[in-house]
This record gives C-alpha cells, structure tokens and sequence, in this order.
C-alpha cells in the first residue's frame, strides 16, 4: 500500500528512520552521538536505526510504501536492502538532526513524520532520484545489517 508522501529539510545531510523505543537508550546522549561513525554503524547493524547519508544539505520530497511490490516498476533494480526492528510500530522517518538526544525525542515539530506500522522487522528498500527518496517496508524475518560502511545515497 502507497502512502502519502512527506517533505523535509536537513542540515546534517542526513535522514533516520527508526522505532522510538529502539533508541531510548540513547536519550540522555548528546545531540550528535550518531555522528560518531562508528555509534551510527552500531545502530544500523543493531536494526535500531537507518541513518541515510544524503551527501548535501537541503530539502527532500520522500515518497514510501508498506508493499515494495507496487512500486518494483518504477524502481528498475535501484536501491539497496536495509533491515530495520520496529517492536512497537512507532516510528520516525526524516530529518536526523531531530533523532533521539539530549532527552528529545522526534514530535509534530520535527522534520519527518511520526507513523504508525505493525510492529516487527522490515526489509526498507531505499533509493534515490534527485532530491525524491523512495523507501519501501516489508515485512521480513531479519532485523538486523552487517554492514562495513555507512549507508549513502
């Protein structure tokens, strides 16, 4: 199911996508934990957060689906797999300047939207044309990356 798409700003060149409760750990954390490296890779590979490094500042338009299937058309093979654990379906997907930090959490006020899905794990297919970000979620068996590197698109 395709849902309505959404526009952010960000300064860090970064968007997140993440279930509230996976990072309450970091809420008494500074407001830039997840510019450490190697704090942001943890988090990916743990399933508790994508943080997409976008490689310049600016506005996004973010189109997203629950069923990647509607969208494999217009996709063309572009774009990677991540693997993100969403346990109570609360999650936060758009600026990660407003990620959990210095006992904030993301609100109405924050660049992104706050969504509500059936918790579990999901398979978030993301790639990117332009400024337009295009992020599909299925639901998937695992919930967690191995990655070396850093997302980027």
């Amino acid at each position: 199911m395709r849902q309505v798409p959404f526009s952010f700003i960000t300064d860090t060149a970064t968007m997140c996508i993440y279930d509230l409760d996976t990072l309450k750990h970091r809420l008494q954390d500074t407001v830039d934990w997840w510019s450490i490296p190697e704090d942001e890779l943890a988090e990916v590979n743990a399933g508790h957060c994508l943080f997409i490094n976008l490689g310049t500042d600016g506005a996004y338009e973010v189109d997203w689906s629950l069923n990647a299937s509607l969208l494999e058309g217009e996709r063309m093979g572009q774009g990677q797999i991540y693997y993100l654990n969403v346990p109570t379906g609360k999650i936060f997907m758009g600026a990660a300047e407003d990620v959990t930090a210095d006992e904030l959490e993301p609100d109405e006020a924050c660049e992104g939207v706050l969504l509500e899905i059936e918790p579990g794990n999901y398979a978030c297919t993301i790639w990117r044309e332009n400024n337009r970000i295009h992020v599909t979620m299925e639901p998937s068996a695992k919930g967690s990356n191995h990655l070396k590197d850093l997302i980027r698109i």
